[in-house]
């Protein structure tokens, strides 16, 4: 080999071993704690236009409330548009592939943010691989339908489990829209096993009801929040048939190496209830939701 290509070759060599370390500094730097947050002077808020908690217009209530967190640390405010497959790995660094209640690491990626906040449901399989703040508001996964839809709405019960039960024995034999890698995955509920016929949805959250009314599927799982705001908006073109998951909740999600962010944010979020900073903020973007969980936003007023 001549002294050129000896020189191209050690040229290459360096130019990947600076790729690789760069992708572990970036790594490494990125997943910061309290400390490093005000040491650099910025909180990096990861978030997916949904619903009203970010609206895409930067405002919404997670919007709200990173930015009062923000200027609370005393740090600047920048919000980091991702997406559902990508906000863990934004989040961690670590590439996560979900199967029912567990996960699988699959890769690494760059880490872009340090909290994510845009109505985020705690989930068993998110809880492996990120840590929750204290709930921040209450959910639930509801079927949705066609207003002119044969399916009809059950009577509650009073028993969750019985009411689940009813819904999944009237929806065999329908298609339903989902949403995989979110809350609103028809694997989590058990839905592949009873004769429904799953349709993946590609496009964003927001545009499932739209699709239902539209007829690309018979029925749509939604959780509450954009349930509400689909109920509001398209009044009379959709119906809720009932639940199909117990009673969930939301949090703010962060890397399980920033206990001391994760713990700073709880007892802001606390600070936030006393002075009603808290409910102001939920009344402004979902001003019926105390109609349907007045006992979650009775313990934000009393806590125990």
């Amino acid at each position: 080999m001549n002294r050129k290509k000896i020189l191209a070759a050690g040229v290459a060599i360096w130019w990947l071993v600076l790729i690789v370390v760069s992708g572990v500094l970036v790594s490494s730097v990125g997943a910061a704690d309290l400390q490093q947050i005000k040491e650099r002077g910025v909180l990096r808020h990861l978030g997916i236009p949904y619903a009203n908690f970010v609206t895409g217009s930067g405002d919404g209530l997670d919007v709200e409330l990173i930015k009062l967190f923000a200027q609370h640390l005393g740090v600047r405010y920048q919000y980091v548009k991702t997406s559902w497959n990508q906000v863990i790995g934004d989040l961690t660094g670590k590439q996560v592939k979900p199967q029912g209640d567990e996960v699988e690491i699959v890769g690494q990626v760059p880490i872009r943010g340090d909290i994510v906040a845009n109505g985020f449901t705690i989930l068993p399989w998110r809880q492996k691989v990120v840590d929750f703040s204290t709930p921040t508001f209450p959910t639930q996964v509801w079927l949705i339908a066609r207003a002119d839809a044969r399916l009809q709405p059950i009577v509650p019960s009073g028993n969750i489990g019985k009411d689940i039960a009813r819904v999944k024995r009237l929806i065999k034999g329908y298609t339903i829209l989902g949403k995989a890698n979110t809350c609103l995955d028809p694997t989590l509920y058990g839905l592949t096993e009873i004769g429904v016929r799953i349709i993946n949805f590609s496009k964003d959250i927001n545009e499932l009801a739209p699709a239902v009314i539209k007829g690309d599927a018979q029925t749509t799982l939604l959780d509450v929040p954009d349930a509400l705001i689909a109920l509001e908006k398209w009044p009379g073109r959709i119906k809720v048939i009932g639940p199909l998951s117990p009673p969930q909740q939301m949090g703010c999600a962060f890397a399980k190496t920033s206990g001391s962010l994760r713990q700073a944010f709880n007892q802001f979020l606390e600070k936030c209830k006393r002075e009603g900073t808290y409910l102001r903020l939920v009344k402004k973007y979902y001003p019926s939701v105390f109609d349907y969980y007045p006992e979650f936003f009775a313990k934000q007023i009393n806590p125990e």
